[in-house]
């Protein structure tokens, strides 16, 4: 074998210099594409679509999933105490119902031991339900059977 050509370095150096510049867009456009979010969503439900386009909305990666049974959902992740229309799954952790991205976010931040948080119900002043009303929405942790909700936030 004989030494190589500096034209052959050149090529080969613009060759790994391509890699690189391929592999550096890729990670920066899946950094882009937002926290992965699965939600479980009745497929006639108006509200649960608009809660789905507020959280693509608000830079998360949403993966809607139609689901007739919503019941069998709800009893899966534990969250019949709490319920609301959709279920939805973050980073390991069950957000259940209008549950504003502000204690998403803190959720995902703090990473509390629990098993997620819940605006039970459809209130009217949470996302995709109607104008938000900052300071209005009471967000509460999923309890472990037998234990009452408590306040995880007030947004």
């Amino acid at each position: 074998m004989g030494i190589r050509t500096k034209l052959e370095q050149e090529k080969t150096m613009w060759l790994w210099t391509r890699i690189f510049l391929v592999a550096m867009l890729f990670n920066s456009a899946a950094a882009l594409a937002g926290t992965a979010v699965t939600v479980y969503k009745s497929p006639t439900c108006g509200c649960c679509e608009k809660y789905v386009d507020y959280l693509r909305k608000n830079g998360f990666a949403v993966k809607a999933i139609d689901q007739n049974d919503m019941s069998a959902i709800k009893k899966r992740y534990g969250v019949t105490r709490v319920a609301s229309c959709h279920t939805a799954l973050v980073n390991g952790y069950v957000v259940e119902g209008h549950v504003p991205v502000s204690a998403i976010n803190k959720l995902l931040k703090e990473k509390p031991a629990i098993a997620g948080i819940s605006v039970p119900g459809m209130p009217m002043n949470s996302p995709g339900m109607g104008e938000m009303k900052k300071g209005t929405l009471t967000v509460y942790r999923i309890p472990k059977a037998g234990e009452t909700p408590t306040v995880f936030s007030v947004e």
